[in-house]
């Protein structure tokens, strides 16, 4: 089931274009604190933002950039702006496309599905994508997307990096300091913990497609992938 993460502060109309969308199978979740958008959208790890413009304290164009800044899922901006500027600075900030207020929920839902068939669907990929494969598992990465013979979720941009030199070295160990410098700038400024983070939340990505993968700490040195049934 694909993730809508909606932003909306009108809450009777967040409410109803969430019920809509369940109707077609999407598991929409609505953003609750419009000062932690970021926080919730690492948590949520949608496949889709619906965004509106007009939000507390930051408007939707900011978000739009913070968002853009994590990842590469497409985002739907719903706005009663209607001003050729906000459309074409919407789309300038990381929109995929600027739905205009009032709209109808079949419009909605039918550029929802478009942009899920576009980026997630089989023939989402271009044959000039780079890709990892290993057995079973897939790594996109430009579309940041993690495949397995079953299912396929999105990573963000640090995850991608990290199972890319994991996937590509497997089953070699690689050192924590390797790891570092492959997926930070600068990892003198990175704190110790910061990587231990991302091995967990990498590893609970693997178990959610079903991989049969395993990354072993290895004490005192760093980490390694290990593919079951793959030397």
């Amino acid at each position: 089931m694909y993730r809508i993460l909606l932003v909306e502060d009108d809450q009777p109309l967040a409410a109803l274009l969430s019920d809509y969308l369940k109707k077609y199978n999407y598991d929409c979740c609505i953003t609750s604190d419009f000062e932690k958008i970021e926080s919730e959208f690492k948590e949520v790890d949608p496949h889709l933002v619906l965004l509106d413009i007009n939000l507390p304290k930051y408007d939707g164009f900011y978000w739009c950039r913070k968002i853009r800044q994590l990842s590469t899922c497409p985002i739907l901006i719903l706005s009663a702006r209607s001003g050729e500027f906000e459309q074409v600075f919407g789309i300038e900030n990381g929109a995929d496309d600027y739905i205009l207020k009032p709209f109808s929920l079949d419009v909605v839902v039918a550029k929802v599905n478009g942009c899920i068939r576009r980026i997630y669907g089989d023939y989402a990929k271009s044959k000039s994508e780079r890709t990892i494969t290993r057995g079973d598992i897939k790594l996109y990465m430009e579309s940041l997307i993690l495949k397995s013979s079953q299912h396929q979720l999105t990573l963000t941009k640090k995850e991608m990096l990290l199972a890319s030199i994991l996937l590509e070295h497997s089953p070699k160990v690689l050192s924590r300091e390797t790891l570092l410098a492959k997926i930070w700038d600068d990892e003198s400024f990175v704190e110790d913990n910061t990587l231990n983070v991302n091995i967990a939340r990498l590893r609970r990505k693997f178990e959610e497609i079903d991989a049969n993968i395993d990354i072993e700490a290895v004490r005192g040195v760093g980490y390694r992938l290990i593919i079951e049934g793959i030397e």
